[in-house]
């Protein structure tokens, strides 16, 4: 799909949402989207140091086995990726950790996620090519399918005890990936992380339909604080609930479970001095 079909695309399905009385603010949203990405597009930012003051090979395990993996299966991946993933899976090193990483392609990774997380990691690959079968070991489970077939991922739900980790670098088609978040990410133990790789290209549907998930947090329905609260109190909805944060990057995005169920949103006031200019 080129950029323009790509554009055209999601106005049709803004238009297409506004006939809906639940989305009916969607249009109301499309100037303040387009000054999002032109305020991107032209903006100079002011320089950066080149170099972090420690480098990412010095402390992240998993850039360091994918310098030194020249041989056997390929991983292939883009390099700034592995910031991201130590950043949001370190927290599983050492742990029983469950992870599924939906395409397998020619193996290397699933190596590489049972090196970085120790002998109590599970992978899950899932893959469309029957070949793909042959990466399966004691450790190591395939499931051959479709990533955009609901009921091929109510079999693999039926089959795998709730995950940890999701990392979708399949098909990379928008209706792929957000069919595939869908029936995992309920899916995901307390604490979970889910995340999507290569979302490549401006005004890319899945970063579309990623923005139109995370406006759930900013969701307000307003309800008196504890009695021992002076302040501001909402309760939360079922996507605050649940859900830490909603990370974007270059080309990826990550989604964060939460440890336990948040139930209330509360903004005290700490202090004896206050000015009038706010009630």
């Amino acid at each position: 799909m080129t950029r323009s079909e790509s554009r055209l695309f999601t106005i049709r399905r803004i238009l297409a949402a506004v006939k809906s009385r639940q989305t009916a603010g969607a249009l109301k949203l499309f100037p303040a989207t387009v000054q999002g990405i032109k305020f991107g597009e032209d903006t100079v930012f002011p320089k950066l140091p080149n170099q972090p003051a420690k480098s990412v090979e010095e402390e992240n395990p998993l850039l360091a086995y994918f310098d030194a993996h020249v041989e056997g299966n390929g991983i292939w991946k883009w390099r700034h990726y592995f910031d991201i993933y130590h950043r949001h899976f370190k927290k599983f090193v050492g742990r029983e950790v469950h992870i599924m990483e939906v395409g397998i392609y020619s193996g290397g990774s699933l190596t590489m996620w049972k090196k970085y997380f120790g002998p109590g990691c599970k992978v899950y690959g899932v893959d469309i090519e029957e070949a793909c079968l042959s990466y399966q070991d004691d450790n190591t489970k395939v499931f051959i399918g479709d990533q955009a077939d609901r009921g091929f991922w109510a079999r693999v739900r039926e089959a795998v005890p709730s995950l940890d980790i999701l990392i979708d670098d399949g098909g990379h088609h928008p209706e792929q990936q957000r069919i595939t978040l869908e029936e995992i990410l309920p899916h995901l133990r307390a604490g979970g992380v889910y995340l999507c790789e290569d979302i490549h290209g401006q005004n890319h549907l899945f970063a579309s339909y990623l923005q139109g998930l995370a406006s759930n947090f900013n969701t307000m329905n307003w309800t008196n604080p504890p009695e021992n609260v002076n302040g501001l109190c909402t309760k939360t909805n079922s996507f605050q609930k649940s859900i830490h944060g909603v990370h974007f990057y270059p080309y990826a995005a990550v989604i964060e479970k939460r440890d336990a169920e948040l139930q209330q949103l509360i903004c005290p006031k700490h202090g004896t001095q206050w000015q009038p200019f706010v009630v």
